[in-house]
């Protein structure tokens, strides 16, 4: 196999901010030919968990996306923050946060790339089972989260009708399915 691989001859940000980082590459390919620029946008880690409460409910969560101007159903999580020891700890704490319930045990699903010919971040997936109401939701600026509680086939229900319209948590819904033996791939 060949080596495809790319490298950075030069790097400059073009903008640098909490919720917006890019970067311009100057990249060299294994052929000789350079691309420039290559933007790359730099965003923290995300986690994000099928989360099943000590009832045998889902949690999903309701909320608007302002760049999309639409308001759809997800699964519970968000960002990893640099307080996080382990990406554990980062979907335990936006459980907690987002919904108020804490899980007696976490099963890593997996990780994947929403983009990533430019995304510089993965997606982490979690199965957490046990959860139990502990506290009160307590948002990041900008978060206003309604929580349902759902039947599995209820969520599959809303993938299906495009209820669901994020692809990452359509890939954590497929991964938690086979995971509980509700799906089987064919």
């Amino acid at each position: 196999m060949r080596d495809l691989s790319w490298q950075q001859i030069s790097s400059k940000y073009i903008i640098k901010d909490t919720w917006a980082t890019v970067r311009a590459d100057s990249c060299l390919r294994q052929d000789g030919k350079i691309i420039e620029p290559y933007y790359v946008y730099e965003f923290p880690d995300w986690v994000t968990a099928f989360a099943i409460t000590k009832e045998g409910k889902v949690i999903v969560e309701r909320q608007f996306r302002y760049a999309l101007g639409q308001t759809h159903f997800e699964m519970p999580g968000g960002c990893v923050d640099e307080s996080d020891a382990t990406l554990q700890d980062a979907i335990a704490r936006e459980l907690l946060e987002e919904t108020g319930y804490a899980f007696e045990h976490y099963e890593f699903l997996g990780s994947s790339s929403a983009n990533p010919s430019t995304n510089a971040n993965m997606m982490h997936f979690y199965l957490a089972t046990g959860g139990e109401k502990v506290a009160a939701q307590n948002f990041d600026e900008g978060e206003d989260i309604e929580v349902y509680f759902m039947t599995i086939d209820e969520v599959i229900e809303l993938v299906k009708t495009d209820q669901i319209i994020q692809s990452m948590h359509q890939e954590l819904i497929m991964k938690a399915l086979l995971r509980l033996g509700k799906m089987k791939y064919v």
